[in-house]
C-alpha cells in the first residue's frame, strides 16, 4: 500500500536496486517514484521537456513497455517498467500529456543506454536489465541523440496510426474507415 511520503528532495544522481516493489504516483504537480515505502525521486511535471517510451514492437499495453526516459532541463530519469510510469502515471492524466505534446517513441533495438543504466540480476546473469536512474542530462544526451524517435505522438494517436497501417486497403483516417468519404 502506498504511504504518504515525507516532503524531502532527492539529493544528486540517484540509483536504486531493482525490485518488484516499485511504484509511481501523482502528487499535485509532481510524480513520485517509490521503492517500497521510500520516495526515491520527485519529478516536477512542469519541468518535463520530453518523455520517450521505449517499445518492443506491437506493444498492446503500457505495462508491456520495457522502459521510459523522462528528459528534464538538467537531468534525465530512466524508469523501468516496474516503476509503473508508462502505465498508471501516463494513463491517469492523459489529457495532461496530450496538452504537453511531449510523448515520443523508439523501438527497444534502437534505444541503447550506457552501461551504468543497466544491471544484472541473479536470475538473468546473461541479460542486462534497465534500472531506475537519475543522471545529468549531459551524460545521457549523446545516447538519446542517436535514437530515431517518433513523435510527438500520444498513446491514442500511436494506436490509431498502427490500426490504420494494418488495414488491408489503408488510406483512411480513424473517422473515415477504409478511406471512404
Amino acid at each position: 500500500m502506498f504511504k504518504r511520503p515525507a516532503q524531502q528532495a532527492v539529493p544528486g544522481p540517484v540509483a536504486r536496486r531493482r525490485g518488484e516493489d516499485w511504484s509511481s504516483a501523482w502528487q499535485g504537480h509532481e510524480i513520485l517514484v517509490c521503492h517500497g515505502d521510500e520516495v526515491v525521486d520527485r519529478i516536477d511535471t512542469e519541468a518535463i521537456e520530453r518523455v520517450i517510451f521505449v517499445h518492443a514492437g506491437e506493444t498492446l499495453s503500457a505495462g508491456a513497455l520495457p522502459f521510459a526516459v523522462v528528459v528534464l532541463p538538467d537531468d534525465c530519469i530512466v524508469l523501468p517498467a516496474a516503476t509503473g510510469f508508462a502505465g498508471r502515471v501516463h494513463f491517469e492524466r492523459q489529457s495532461f500529456w496530450d496538452a504537453r505534446n511531449c510523448i515520443y517513441w523508439v523501438h527497444l533495438r534502437q534505444a541503447t543506454l550506457p552501461p551504468k543504466c543497466k544491471t544484472r540480476s541473479a536470475r538473468h546473469l546473461l541479460r542486462a536489465e534497465v534500472r531506475f536512474l537519475r543522471l545529468p542530462r549531459a551524460e545521457l544526451q549523446p545516447w538519446l541523440e542517436r535514437w530515431p524517435v517518433e513523435g510527438p505522438q500520444s498513446w491514442d494517436q500511436r494506436r490509431w496510426s498502427r490500426i490504420e497501417g494494418a488495414r488491408a486497403f489503408g488510406g483512411g483516417t480513424p473517422s473515415t474507415p477504409g478511406g471512404l468519404r
